[in-house]
């Protein structure tokens, strides 16, 4: 091999590992046992940052997640159009990551679109209290639809909770939640669930650019978050952190600061209706 086909080799081999390093990052971390959320830990919220090279954007990023949903800087708008969702029936595993309880689908769950991209549903998860705020405001849970486009794009449809009737989804997953509480597995397979079976009750959504709200805090994630905050049982918010085993009671990051991001509320125009 000559010099002049060694340097591209050089070259193609460099080029690889950074594709392969930003679309990694791109990605939740599956074991969370490196972080923590107690404010006062040097692994705490502050210094994600500072754990791992590759993490640093949780510290350094602009776009950071999760926002007050404040209405002094939210503009209404009927132009994003209503949220698209085609979900289907899929296999599902239910995985103990050390500090949520994450729901992944196997075989393809269906999708969203957004601007014309198609995002896949991937997993869901859940934080208590919730990350985001509504004018200051944290109710008492807060689920997150993690989806990504074919070219490795993020959008997270988020829904809140406060303490009132049971919710449904949590309804099936409390026995899968027990099962898990009472061993040290970290997995366990579900079988079929529907994501259509997630209520979400109102077509009206926050929409802003930000963050995954946990380490590596990949940027540019696309967030929409159900205007409408739905009901969770005490008995099923216990029944999570329970599970978890991680003696935490809390895995929601601090809020972060919106800069100079545009935040978004969407409305159906009254004509359209």
């Amino acid at each position: 091999m000559d010099n002049k086909s060694l340097k591209f080799t050089s070259i193609l081999i460099t080029l690889i590992i950074i594709f392969c390093a930003t679309f990694a990052t791109a990605q939740e971390v599956d074991d969370e046992s490196e972080f923590t959320y107690d404010v006062n830990s040097p692994n705490g919220p502050g210094h994600w940052g500072e754990i791992h090279p590759e993490w640093s954007m949780c510290n350094q990023g602009d776009l950071q997640s999760p926002i007050d949903l404040t209405h002094k800087r939210v503009q209404t708008t009927s132009s994003l159009g209503k949220l698209d969702r085609d979900y289907k029936p899929a296999n599902s595993t239910l995985i103990n990551r050390g500090h949520d309880m994450m729901l992944r689908f196997v075989g393809g769950a269906g999708h969203i679109h957004i601007n014309g991209t198609e995002y896949q549903l991937n997993q869901l998860h859940w934080h208590t209290p919730t990350e985001h705020t509504i004018n200051g405001r944290r109710f008492n849970l807060e689920l997150h639809l993690v989806h990504q486009s074919v070219d490795e794009k993020i959008a997270v449809v988020g829904i809140m909770y406060k303490i009132g009737r049971h919710d449904s989804l949590l309804s099936m997953m409390e026995p899968y939640f027990k099962a898990l509480s009472s061993t040290k597995d970290v997995e366990k397979s579900v079988g079929i669930i529907d994501p259509r079976e997630i209520k979400i009750g109102s077509r009206k959504y926050y929409r802003y650019i930000g963050s995954l709200t946990t380490p590596p805090c990949y940027q540019n994630v696309i967030w929409t978050i159900v205007k409408k905050v739905r009901t969770v049982s005490r008995a099923q918010l216990h029944a999570i952190r329970e599970a978890v085993h991680d003696e935490a009671e809390a895995n929601a990051r601090p809020v972060q600061s919106l800069n100079n991001r545009w935040l978004k509320l969407y409305r159906p125009d009254d004509f359209q209706n």
